[in-house]
């Protein structure tokens, strides 16, 4: 009877610590395969969900990952500063520094990135994108952003000077990007800046001034490229301040769509790529494999040919025909950056008035 009592008081002490463990067992391991199984998400700008950019990745998970759109970086910034949930976010290099002093993204594990070897060394010697032997952006893409013109519309004197933005015969046939850094890169190439990084008071105040000058001329603010495509055809606006793929695109639909890389007072340039946000929910072998995939030969081949930027695998590049890498201005990286004005503002108190300033110009202030 001894036995039995001690059995059984044994058995309704033991119970529900055995249920209890077993619950945790539960919990922990529907975790981990709800982590496992939750769907990359990439915070990423418009277009660049295009299939063709990561069929690896597809191929290896059966789908592509979900996506959230931002119209600039600024705008990526701030949802991720509001605790949105992304895996990856492809911001351009200025962006780099604001995401490490607000504790945004984490250190990127290069062993991790096969083509990581291959990346456009140049690239790796940008500001921020590796810090004391520790890396935090993967360069992707690369391009300009130049005066975009209807060759039928636009004359040749009109299509070789950025001052034909604020000219009034062109009142209500121009678009502008809603892209702070885009829109004081055509500012400061307007009034004669030559570095970004070594902008005055004065200079930034007359950049702001060429802005409010260009708003009274704009039809809008463009930030969808598919939009932006059907006021270009349509001839609702006659001149762009836009990337490289808007050209690629409706040239190669024979449209008569002319980019001016040439202007008289220059182009300015950006490389852009992967960082990896702190509030991400799925595996980082998912974000890897969404990296690796970018980085891969058939994507760079198709971001050349079809979308008109450049990528950053060397190795990737090569598999484009040297004509079309010359054509494109791609075939010298040193050339390319030091012909433009390099958008790589690292001083986030001039980002931040840039951001603010550029706010109040829209609304007309």
């Amino acid at each position: 009877m001894k036995n039995l009592t001690n059995s059984m008081k044994s058995h309704s002490v033991l119970s529900p610590i055995k249920a209890l463990a077993g619950a945790v067992v539960l919990v922990i391991a529907a975790s981990t395969t709800s982590y496992a199984a939750e769907k990359l998400t990439v915070l990423e700008w418009s277009g660049y969900d295009d299939p063709a950019f990561h069929t690896a990745y597809t191929e290896k998970h059966g789908a592509s990952p979900k996506y959230s759109f931002f119209a600039d970086e600024e705008e990526g910034f701030q949802k991720l500063r509001t605790g949105f949930k992304a895996d990856l976010f492809h911001p351009c290099t200025n962006t780099i520094r604001k995401l490490q002093d607000a504790k945004l993204i984490k250190q990127i594990d290069t062993s991790r990135i096969p083509a990581w070897k291959n990346i456009i060394p140049q690239f790796l010697d940008i500001p921020y994108v590796q810090q004391d032997g520790k890396a935090w952006f993967v360069p992707i893409d690369w391009g300009n952003t130049a005066l975009i013109y209807r060759t039928d519309l636009v004359d040749e004197a009109d299509a070789a000077t950025l001052q034909s933005f604020v000219d009034p015969k062109f009142k209500g046939k121009v678009t502008i990007g809603d892209n702070v850094d885009d829109a004081y890169a055509l500012a400061f190439l307007a009034i004669g800046v030559t570095d970004a990084n070594n902008v005055t008071d004065e200079q930034f105040k007359a950049a702001s001034a060429f802005l409010r000058k260009v708003h009274p001329n704009l039809r809008t603010y463009w930030s969808d490229g598919s939009s932006l495509d059907q006021m270009l055809v349509s001839g609702e606006v006659m001149l762009a301040w836009a990337w490289n793929e808007t050209a690629t695109r409706l040239q190669g639909e024979g449209k008569p769509i002319g980019m001016n890389k040439k202007t008289k007072e220059g182009v300015t340039t950006w490389v852009c790529g992967f960082t990896l946000p702190t509030t991400g929910a799925a595996s980082e072998d998912k974000a890897y494999d969404y990296i690796n995939a970018f980085l891969s030969k058939d994507s760079a081949k198709y971001m050349v040919e079809t979308w008109g930027y450049g990528h950053a695998n060397m190795e990737g590049l090569k598999t484009v025909a040297d004509d079309v890498l010359k054509a494109k201005g791609f075939d010298n990286v040193d050339a390319f950056m030091k012909e433009a004005l390099f958008q790589t503002i690292t001083d986030p108190a001039l980002r931040q008035k840039m951001a603010a300033e550029f706010a109040k110009i829209k609304a007309g202030f």
